[in-house]
């Protein structure tokens, strides 16, 4: 309950900042391509943190790594509050950086500490886990979904830098009581890792990132800069709707990855098939959404509705597999080298995702997502065959 609570605050500041900083440098007059650039940072941090995060977990216990992760996003809200004139591109990425960094340390313990958690001596170990990581995985979207709104609602409200004094507040009063409660030196190893160890010598592990790297591409590519400036600037939609329907994508998508150990059950398979094939189905919707009309708006959105189901299905069972394939001793750098992949695909993504909308637009993101999601289904044919 202390971890999932933790997580779970923090994640609805990460998912309302992303969406202040959007809105509010876009009302700014920012270009596509610069507020891009904001999450440059943010993105680049955190694939650095996953790797050297999972062996700091490792090394301290995965309770301190959780806590620090918290700390450095209050720091990160507090560079926000200069007043507006301070707030240059390079002052903002710096904060970004820092909250890049806060929000992989905290993601990192949080789903590394299910593989702790859970028991293993069970008959039914394998979908207890899977039913714990989409549960975790799941409650989490949804709430960074909550967050997209709550961001909207905010910037409309009170402004950018109320917005971030109030996400202060309420993360300085959550990281109190998880210093004062979480004890347990979760996930510490006891034999000291070197630091060379986090990268991984596991095939599955390695090809499952790959896969995972496209897979978050594909989604940013579009979903960061170009789906809020599009309905923006082309359908006339307000900061608060944009902020909803991004919310609504994100909630519905956690709903969905809660349910995933039910809906895969659906279909028989190994491993590999089942990775393979719930890519191949997000893949052909990918490519029926690029030879959407932009101008039908309705539909649109309710093929990208349709895109965060699938996503969900696939997003939910890689999470289970890299907790699976992780070793029980050293989870947390399995687990952090995977996770440094999918921040690296989203770094990917979500430069493209300001670039391809300026060059090309939004048709143009999708055409690049349909390839990404592609290319994750191929790579999946290289997993290990393993019964699930």
């Amino acid at each position: 309950m202390l971890i999932t609570g933790n997580y779970w605050a923090f994640t609805i500041t990460d998912g309302a900042l992303r969406m202040l900083v959007v809105m509010y440098f876009h009302q700014l007059g920012y270009s596509p391509l610069q507020i891009a650039m904001l999450f440059l940072f943010y993105e680049a941090f955190g694939v650095v943190t996953n790797l050297v995060g999972g062996w700091l977990g490792a090394r301290l216990g995965l309770n301190r790594t959780m806590n620090v992760g918290l700390g450095l996003q209050i720091v990160a809200l507090a560079m926000l509050m200069v007043p507006a004139g301070m707030l240059t591109v390079v002052w903002v990425m710096a904060a970004q950086a820092l909250s890049g960094i806060a929000k992989d340390l905290n993601k990192m313990s949080a789903k590394s500490a299910v593989k702790v958690l859970v028991p293993k001596d069970s008959a039914n170990a394998n979908s207890s886990l899977y039913r714990w990581v989409a549960m975790l995985t799941g409650s989490k979207n949804a709430l960074k979904g909550l967050g997209f709104f709550i961001g909207g609602v905010l910037l409309t409200l009170i402004g950018f830098r109320g917005a971030v004094i109030a996400m202060a507040v309420m993360l300085s009063a959550v990281l109190l009581v998880s210093l004062w409660r979480l004890k347990a030196d979760l996930g510490r190893q006891k034999v000291k890792p070197k630091f060379l160890e986090i990268f991984s010598k596991s095939r599955a592990i390695n090809v499952l990132s790959a896969a995972r790297f496209c897979l978050f591409a594909s989604r940013d590519v579009w979903f960061v800069v170009a789906l809020p400036v599009f309905l923006y600037d082309q359908h006339g939609w307000t900061h608060w709707t944009v902020g909803g329907l991004l919310a609504a994508w994100i909630i519905g998508y956690g709903g969905v990855q809660t349910q995933a150990p039910k809906l895969t059950r659906l279909i028989k398979g190994d491993a590999r098939a089942l990775t393979a094939g719930w890519a191949a189905a997000l893949a052909v919707l990918a490519i029926l959404l690029a030879l959407l009309p932009l101008a039908q708006v309705g539909w649109l959105v309710v093929g990208l509705l349709a895109f965060g189901v699938l996503f969900a299905i696939n997003s939910s069972w890689h999470s289970y597999l890299i907790v699976h394939y992780a070793r029980a001793d050293g989870v947390s750098m399995d687990v952090g080298f995977y996770y440094m992949a999918n921040a690296m695909g989203r770094l990917v993504g979500t430069l493209l995702s300001g670039w391809l909308y300026m060059a090309y637009g939004l048709s143009a993101c999708l055409w690049v997502s349909a390839a990404l999601v592609a290319a994750s289904s191929l790579m999946a044919l290289a997993l290990p065959r393993q019964a699930t």
